[in-house]
């Protein structure tokens, strides 16, 4: 036998016995609950044309996605599909959906399967559910209220008779409301115990995706550095077609988190800072460390421009939604939460601070509250929200390019 024919022999074989493998399918009831209910209701529309997949200029040349994505999801395969870097790579372009000729919306199923996820790898599980249920809502809400009406009472100032300093000082101020110290010891304590649940949930989905077993060609920095270019650029957001116009919300508000992130640090270095300056030699800074900051201290213009564009960009999105929800595609509860939760925090941020420049106290304090209760409500349940999707992606990121996996665009 002729080498060729025997090279040719040997492959059918080889394929011919993968073919004769038996695998047992294991639906999983509640992604195809999950993916109806999210909007991919017409995911048995689907007949493996492979439209989708051509179209995609996100999707690699080699296995591309959506089309094995979406056979996965109809049959229920959750641990295919939430061990698939892919549903992450996607970023609900929908120019699939625009171009399905059954519409079966390839682009709304990813995303439902993207927020399956968040609950298939949430530790405690009991909290993924929670998060993705409007019945629990109110339940979750009620913590950080309680938590953070127990602080006030427990460290606020009070006068002799036991009245609170707040509630009689001639001007607005948070500290005296509820005291720096323990707004952020709150926020330092609650995301330690946080992040050490996320850990869990994030450890578990990448192990799930080294055991792919696909061949590495980078480094996990060289990986990850490629991953922060692209999360921090939203280059790949830009590639998209039928939904590029959404593109400047998001990075708005990806722009404006980071920068309240920093701001919250920076409020943190002051609060303490002070207590060393006399010890350094430097009491000529005191004055630029006093709380609380007004314009135009950098701080304040970092945390001003931050929550600007976090109004903006999450009102940009939440209108494009309510008005173009056809190239938007489907939003499904933990969608509609994150982006509502991320508005109300901006608001209740920007309005704080307006009236208490303009010492209006009783509504100050008021937004005060709220803007703390959406605050902490984001932080503490972000590892069960799509909140946790910067991580989830990132991660997802990085195996795929670790792997090779880059977009053919």
């Amino acid at each position: 036998m002729h080498l060729p024919a025997v090279k040719m022999f040997g492959r059918v074989s080889r394929e011919m016995r993968i073919m004769a493998t038996s695998v047992v399918a294991a639906p999983d009831a509640g992604l195809i609950r999950e993916v109806k209910k999210a909007g991919g209701g017409d995911l048995k529309k689907c007949y493996q044309c492979a439209t989708c997949s051509v179209v995609c200029s996100l999707s690699p040349n080699d296995r591309p996605f959506p089309r094995k994505e979406m056979i996965l999801a109809q049959w229920g395969r959750a641990d295919g599909l939430m061990a698939d870097p892919d549903i992450f790579l996607c970023h609900q372009c929908n120019d699939c959906s625009t171009h399905c000729p059954r519409g079966a919306r390839p682009g709304d199923v990813l995303a439902a399967a993207r927020n399956y996820l968040y609950q298939y790898y949430s530790f405690p599980r009991f909290m993924g559910r929670a998060l993705a249920s409007p019945k629990a809502l109110p339940a979750l809400l009620l913590v950080p209220v309680v938590v953070i009406i127990a602080l006030i009472f427990l460290t606020a100032d009070r006068l002799p008779d036991g009245t609170f300093v707040f509630a009689n000082s001639s001007v607005v101020d948070f500290n005296l409301f509820m005291p720096h110290s323990s707004v952020d010891a709150l926020f330092v304590l609650g995301n330690i115990i946080i992040f050490f649940f996320a850990s869990v949930g994030f450890k578990r989905f990448w192990d799930a995706l080294q055991r792919n077993g696909d061949t590495r060609q980078v480094s996990f920095l060289a990986g990850l550095g490629i991953a922060a270019r692209e999360v921090i650029s939203h280059q790949r957001f830009f590639s998209c077609e039928t939904n590029r116009s959404r593109s400047w919300g998001h990075i708005m508000l990806f722009s404006g988190f980071a920068g309240a992130m920093v701001t919250t640090g920076l409020v943190f270095i002051f609060i303490f800072v002070p207590h060393y300056l006399e010890k350094l030699g430097l009491e000529q800074l005191k004055p630029f460390f006093d709380l609380p900051l007004d314009l135009p201290h950098p701080v304040k213009i970092v945390g001003a421009v931050s929550g600007v564009l976090i109004l903006v960009g999450s009102s940009l999105l939440i209108f494009r939604r309510l008005k173009d929800s056809e190239r938007v595609g489907a939003s499904g509860y933990s969608d509609n939460l994150f982006l509502y939760m991320m508005f109300l925090t901006g608001l209740t941020g920007m309005t704080s601070w307006l009236l208490r420049w303009g010492g209006v106290a009783v509504p100050a304090y008021t937004s005060y509250f709220l803007h703390l209760v959406f605050v902490y409500f984001l932080l503490w349940y972000m590892p069960y929200s799509k909140f946790s999707h910067m991580i989830y992606r990132t991660l997802a990121i990085v195996h795929a390019r670790r792997i090779g996996r880059i977009p053919r665009a």
